[in-house]
Formats: structure tokens, sequence, C-alpha cells
């Protein structure tokens, strides 16, 4: 494969099947990059560790989107995306960050291991002999304890899986004009949700993620505007299970497909931190993310940039980097020191990351050991996405 086909292949169908391939020749090619549109690319770790963590670089935000598309906030999709955290630069993305996070507490997460584990017995239990892993498994788990976490009612968890499945296209590169009209009703449909359940814990707070948000949004001086409050729930809750989904999903298929490493961690769980780390360096959920120049600025070992530049940087690339992992196209949870860039790094590094790991942490020695002869039924359905990379369907047999 050449260069130019390689980097054709990512903005393909049949290239983001397997977008590895296509990721060591341009990474050969340099650590970053120009494309025929002007962007740049970034590919090694090395450069990506540094642009994820570089002051001089921005993500683009409302003010950006006025520019470009000034009637972006009728898309609700779009809205509910530019208005959250994830398109926020300091000031703004300092103060929504710190109030997110002072709810969002690491004694939080760390209490939902008891609630994880239970709710991964129950659907291990009740996983038919034959059985799409993702319905029945990776879907449900990560939904229900983000819901766990903001209160929302059970018998409401399965209505989220399409709209926030129509609303992440959001974060595609590429989408079509139905893709977009799709996003927006998912997140119309998602705020008129959030509105009504931000009511509901203002009549009668309860012990939960939301009711701690409004708090925080009603209090003088407020670390949170209405749109803002708004916006951030349904980011926690989409950002919440959709990658944790992927994570589950493309974990199970590689331990499968390496049955000695599957007995490892079924017999010793105590392996799980560092399996999910491989994991999460060998098939990332989160395979690309973006930024913007501020101004010029050169880039640590990259090229010298001027102002408003936009940089793709592939994550996925740079947890296959050869100059950081030893044989990083193999699946090894032994590898020193794994590092994964899946989850971003410096200031918009994901606030729900612990969370993720967890849920895998726990799901994983529950699932090889409470069933011995899992096993693949066939090959998986991906999703065609190039950010978010993860199976539509995966199935399987429990024996």
């Amino acid at each position: 494969m050449d260069f130019e086909s390689a980097l054709g292949s990512l903005f393909q169908p049949e290239g983001r099947l397997d977008p590895y391939p296509a990721y060591d020749v341009l990474r050969a090619h340099a650590p970053a990059f120009q494309g025929l549109d002007g962007r740049w690319f970034v590919t090694t770790h090395a450069l990506t560790s540094s642009v994820l963590r570089h002051p001089g670089l921005r993500v683009t935000d409302a003010t950006d989107y006025d520019r470009v598309w000034p009637d972006w906030r009728e898309n609700r999709g779009v809205a509910s995306i530019v208005l959250s955290m994830l398109k926020k630069n300091p000031p703004d993305h300092s103060r929504i960050r710190r109030a997110a996070a002072a709810t969002f507490t690491a004694r939080r997460v760390g209490a939902m291991r008891e609630v994880i584990a239970g709710q991964a017995e129950d659907l291990i239990k009740a996983m038919p002999s034959s059985a799409d892993f993702i319905s029945a498994f990776a879907y449900p788990l990560p939904i229900g304890v983000i819901c766990a976490l903001l209160g929302v009612p059970e018998a409401d968890r399965p209505w989220f899986r399409q709209r926030a499945a129509d609303l992440t296209v959001v974060l595609e590169p590429i989408s079509t004009d139905e893709e977009m009209r799709l996003a927006d009703a998912a997140g119309r449909e998602l705020e008129a949700y959030f509105v009504d359940l931000i009511a509901q814990r203002r009549r009668a707070p309860q012990e939960d993620l939301t009711s701690a948000l409004v708090a925080v949004h009603d209090e003088a001086g407020a670390g949170l505007t209405g749109e803002e409050l708004l916006a951030n729930l349904v980011l926690l809750l989409v950002a919440g299970f959709e990658t944790t989904t992927n994570l589950l999903g493309a974990g199970i298929d590689i331990l499968l497909r390496h049955p000695e490493q599957a007995d490892r961690l079924r017999s010793d769980p105590d392996l799980a931190p560092a399996f999910v780390e491989e994991i999460l360096r060998y098939d990332s959920p989160v395979q690309l993310t973006s930024r913007y120049t501020a101004g010029p600025l050169e880039l640590d070992g990259g090229p010298r940039l001027g102002g408003g530049v936009e940089l793709l940087i592939l994550l996925g690339s740079a947890n296959r980097d050869p100059a950081r992992y030893r044989d990083p196209n193999r699946f090894d949870p032994d590898r020193p020191n794994i590092q994964p860039v899946s989850f971003g790094g410096g200031a918009h590094y994901c606030l729900g990351a612990p969370l993720a790991r967890l849920e895998a942490q726990v799901a994983f020695p529950l699932l090889l050991s409470m069933l011995p002869r899992l096993s693949l039924a066939g090959p998986g359905e991906r999703r065609d996405r190039l950010v978010l990379r993860g199976y539509a369907t995966l199935p399987v047999t429990t024996g």
C-alpha cells in the first residue's frame, strides 16, 4: 500500500474496517504531514502525546462554528456536543470541567464497583446460548452503569441506544445529510428527556450525578449555565457508554481470539488492569481526535505551523507506534509501561476514563469465569466510523 492509497483508505468504508495497515504506512511516511485539503495528520506516539498537552492548541468551539455554520444551533445534536465541555476552550472549559469533576469524583466512581459487578453477573446469567454480545452485554452494562450514576430509571435505558448512536455521528469528520437529520432528532429527544429529569431533581434531589450537577448550577455563582448543564448531561450519558461499549466488544473479541491469554485472565483476575490497558492500546475505541493552532507554533519534533491549522491526531496509529511499543501489532498484556492515548490527554483527557476502565476490569474476568466456554460464533459487523471504532454486532456462543 502506498502513501496516497493509505491516506485515502481511512475515508472509505473498506479501509475503516481495519485501519492499522494504513496507519503503518502513514507513520512510516512522517510523524506529521499535510493532506491535500490543508489539514495536518499526526501519526506517532511521541508527537501525539505532545500535541494533546500543548497549550498552544485548542478545540473547535462555538465561536468557530459561528463563523463557518451560523445556523449550527438549529441542529440539536450538534448543539449538544458543541455546548458541552468537549468543545470548550479555557477559561470556559476549565470552569465547566471543575464543576463536572467536583461531582464525577473518584470516590463516586470507585463506589460503583459492586453495582458494576452485580449488573454484569445478571447480564451473564441471562445471556442465551447464542447471542449478539453487543446487545446482550456490551451495550446494557455501560448504559446501566451510567444511568445508575445519573439517576435514569431502569425502564428508560433501552430507549437511549439508537438515539446515542444517531447523535455521535456529529463527532465524525464525514457525515451525510440524512445522518445529520437523525442527529438533530436524537439531540432534541435527549434534551427533552433531561429537561424533565432536571425538573424532577430540582423538586426532589437524590443521591445521583444529575442532582449533584443541578445543585452546582443552582448555587450562587454557578459553575454551569442552563444550556451547559443540559449539554453536559447529554454528553455524560452518550460518552458514558458509547466508548465503553466499543471497549467491551473489542476486548472480548481480542480475548477469544487469544485463548491462552483468556485462560490467564480467567485464572488470575488481578491481571485485569494490564489486560484492559493493552486492549485499549491494541484496538482503541476512539481512533481520532482533532486540535487547532491558536497561533503560529512549532511542534516538538514536527513542523512549524501557522495559526488556525487543523491537526487530525490518529490515536489508533500512535498506539501501534513501533518506536514506543516493540512488536506493536501483537496483543501482549505483559509488555512494560503501557500508556495508550485512547482517552486523549492534557486538559481534555476523558473525564469518564476511570469509569470505563473499571467496568472493563470487572467485566472481563466475570465473563471468562462464569462462561468458560464462551466463544465467537462468526465474524462481527463493524460500525462504519472513523472516530468511534466498535462493533455493531458480535455473535457469540456460551456453550
